[in-house]
């Protein structure tokens, strides 16, 4: 049996795990340094800034939806910025994928939120599903980042 539900702290181990696979994918194993106790802090803090799905099969979680709140100043309301979604090779094209970002949809419309979103690689063959699904590529914008030395550079200013 196959459903969608809120994480709960005790999925936090393998939800990690799951992470650190999304990141061999993501051909970049070396990048991600996730560990469980910062995950369960950062969604079962007492006010959490970081919330999750997961998708469970039999009992077995195999994929995993984790998000946070934005804000577009332009419509006035909240957003769900998905930060990552993923599913094990095994159980892709189920329909889990489509499961959790429905589950992440229907959080916006009974939120009143105006939008879902998530970067994915240009790579990535899921593009042409997530278009499939009504999802527009915003390729008009360039994502900017700061991190370690310009970040605390620009922090210490």
């Amino acid at each position: 049996m196959q459903q969608i539900r809120r994480v709960r702290e005790s999925d936090v181990d393998t939800v990690v795990e799951l992470v650190h696979e999304l990141a061999e994918y993501e051909k970049a194993p070396h990048e991600c340094h996730l560990e469980a106790g910062q995950l369960r802090a950062a969604l079962f803090a007492e006010s959490p800034a970081l919330f999750g799905h997961v998708a469970e099969v039999d009992g077995e979680v195999v994929g995993f939806a984790l998000w946070f709140l934005n804000f577009s100043t332009w419509r006035g309301v909240h957003g769900i910025y998905l930060e990552d979604l993923y599913v094990r090779p095994s159980r892709r094209g189920t329909g889990l994928g489509k499961a959790l970002l429905a589950a992440l949809a229907g959080e916006c419309v009974r939120r009143g939120y105006a939008r879902l979103e998530w970067w994915v690689l240009n790579w990535n063959p899921a593009t042409e599903f997530y278009k499939s699904l009504g999802a527009v590529p915003m390729d008009e914008w360039t994502v900017y980042r700061l991190t370690e030395g310009p970040l605390r550079e620009l922090g210490a200013q």
